[in-house]
């Protein structure tokens, strides 16, 4: 599982970073391509030369060599890898990673990073506890970014606890188990839908709303990332997506129903994340109306319900998925909108939930499930918590939810 991938291991100033060298041992041993990138202090604990042999890469300790000028790209060691592993991580270098005070080579390279990042942290059981260093890790996993815990045990103080940086056959494991798992929608067909439709009045103007599709182009990246066929149907955003992920660009909800119905019969998977508006003007104006006195009326009409059309439609063996935007009586509304629809999850978020929603990086969301039970989840990044959906889709495709 492991074969041919290419790993990029950072490693921080630690007593636990003696580690390292049987830890890049399994990995090569696994076909692993593993960069080394140590911070400066890293190198008073375990050599470059020691690890550069191991490896069989020069290790990266600067952004440059003083002797030559030659310069070390932390964006391309950022784009080469398809993870970035840093083990052992300091306190130091935790709040450094979660406040992007990118000071040297190690963290200028972690946020240049678009690849998945896991942390092994590694201190003294009192500087684990302390509530900077659980904020700072909190805030690494609202990136959306992987922990790999501590586990308790003798310390290099002497006193015995949690901060003991986890053993390397552990790492790899944790890494292998994620690498499988990316894979686990290979050979599924997967329908994803995002951002607004604009109903037009006339040439010039619309009836939007406020959706960024952020939330949607998410969910896909993540699906394509686990190995699915991903159609996105996207409307007028100004979000980019990977090359790999078959993107149909709409403008309004007709559009949108068009496209969508035409993918949703070939698909295994459907998450219909997208803001269509409910209502559209009943009659365009070919020419820009001008602006008068009198007051101008537009009569809506209902657009056509895509999620309502495609539950009608829905196979047995198909998997939908539906979000609702709620302000009052959110889980009952939600709850009401799985069943009316057809769904077998509904995605819940709330407008009177501070960060979620339209506008925001961030997301908080609620998965409601057909048999009545509801799991909630912390306000995170929307790349963490279109992960959640989707696990929690594998986990519905398996039977079993109940380890949301």
């Amino acid at each position: 599982m492991l074969q041919g991938k290419k790993i990029l291991l950072g490693i921080t100033g630690s007593i636990a970073a003696y580690k390292t060298a049987p830890l890049i041992r399994l990995l090569k041993k696994e076909g692993v391509d593993v960069q080394v990138v140590m911070s400066e202090s890293a190198c008073d604990f375990i050599t470059p030369l020691t690890l550069a042999t191991l490896s069989q890469r020069t290790v990266v300790t600067t952004g440059f060599e003083v002797a030559n000028g030659e310069w070390h790209s932390h964006i391309e060691m950022g784009n080469w890898a398809d993870v970035m592993l840093i083990a052992p991580v300091t306190a130091n270098t935790l709040g450094k990673m979660a406040n992007g005070l990118a000071d040297n080579i190690l963290v200028a390279t972690y946020m240049a990073c678009k690849c998945p990042v896991f942390f092994a942290p590694a201190m003294d059981l009192d500087m684990f506890h302390h509530q900077s260093t659980q904020g700072n890790i909190q805030k690494l996993l609202s990136y959306g970014n992987h922990l790999i815990a501590p586990r308790e045990g003798e310390l290099a103080s002497g006193l015995v606890g949690a901060g003991r940086m986890e053993e390397p056959e552990n790492i790899v494991e944790a890494l292998r188990g994620w690498f499988m798992q990316s894979q686990d929608f290979t050979g599924k067909k997967v329908l994803v839908s995002a951002g607004p439709t604009y109903e037009a009045i006339d040439p010039v103007r619309f009836i939007g709303n406020y959706s960024s599709g952020k939330m949607g182009f998410s969910i896909a990246e993540s699906f394509a990332r686990r190995g699915a066929d991903v159609t996105l149907v996207a409307g007028p955003v100004s979000q980019s997506c990977s090359s790999d992920i078959h993107r149909i660009d709409v403008t309004s909800a007709e559009q949108m129903f068009q496209n969508c119905m035409e993918a949703f019969q070939e698909a295994d998977i459907v998450v219909m994340a997208a803001a269509v508006a409910d209502f559209t003007p009943a009659r365009v104006s070919p020419v820009k109306i001008k602006k008068s006195s009198a007051t101008l009326v537009v009569e809506l009409e209902p657009t056509l319900d895509i999620l309502k059309e495609m539950g009608r439609q829905k196979r047995e063996d198909q998997k939908l998925i539906g979000f609702a935007l709620e302000t009052d009586n959110e889980k009952e509304n939600a709850h009401a909108k799985l069943l009316s629809k057809n769904c077998d999850l509904i995605v819940l978020n709330s407008l009177n939930d501070k960060g979620a929603g339209f506008g925001h990086s961030t997301n908080k969301i609620t998965i409601i499930s057909l048999d009545g039970d509801d799991y909630a989840f912390d306000l995170k990044s929307k790349e963490a918590v279109a992960e959640d959906i989707i696990d929690a889709i594998a986990q519905l495709s398996r039977n079993d939810l109940s380890i949301i």
